[in-house]
């Protein structure tokens, strides 16, 4: 493991486009240190990294564009941790429904996703989600869900019948934004992951 001298983790956020500061800060609160992750050389300096939301076709395309998306996948394919959060969860799963053509992803979770799946931007909601034993803050904007899941994905939330979290291995992926809030405990959770590898 990469650490710092403080002895935390060095956990990368993927800074193309989204909420990368929300999730330093978050991260921060945590116990790690994050840095901002652009470049194929800076994916190699971290531990694990922490896929934004934002929008999944552009930071896909962004991906390519900087060369990051085969580094990514070979990555993850090795068990680098990644956690996903809206768009990161799109990014993440094996398998999109209502994608656009050219739709890119990374993979790694053995899930189907519906991109906006809660609706549009105007249909952005806030809820409480029982989150892996916890109460936490759900911010849901143009959220996707997801459809289905292999038994070795495990289910962390869900509200009503619709699954919002999982794990599978060393990846998380939320289809809500926990780093929108002040309420750091599922990045503190994602921390705990890293420090397991």
């Amino acid at each position: 493991m990469i650490t710092t001298s403080s002895g935390r983790p060095r956990i990368g956020v993927l800074a193309l486009q989204g909420d990368v500061r929300e999730h330093v800060r978050s991260l921060a609160a945590a116990g790690a240190t994050a840095a901002r992750v652009r470049t194929a050389a800076e994916l190699d300096d971290v531990d694990a990294l922490v896929i934004p939301g934002g929008e999944s076709t552009t930071i896909g395309k962004l991906l390519v564009t900087f060369g990051l998306l085969e580094p990514l996948r070979k990555r993850v394919r090795d068990g680098m941790p990644a956690f996903g959060s809206c768009a990161g969860m799109i990014l993440l799963a094996d398998r999109v429904l209502d994608g656009t053509a050219d739709q890119i992803g990374i993979g790694g979770i053995d899930m189907t996703v519906r991109r906006n799946a809660f609706g549009r931007q105007v249909d952005s909601w806030e809820s409480e989600v029982e989150f892996d034993g916890s109460v936490v803050r759900g911010v849901f904007i143009r959220a996707p869900w997801v459809e289905d899941c292999a038994p070795e994905v495990e289910v962390l939330a869900s509200v009503g019948s619709r699954i919002v979290a999982v794990r599978q291995g060393s990846l998380l992926a939320t289809a809500f934004h926990p780093e929108l809030t002040d309420d750091a405990r599922v990045h503190a959770s994602f921390v705990s992951m890293v420090k397991e590898q």
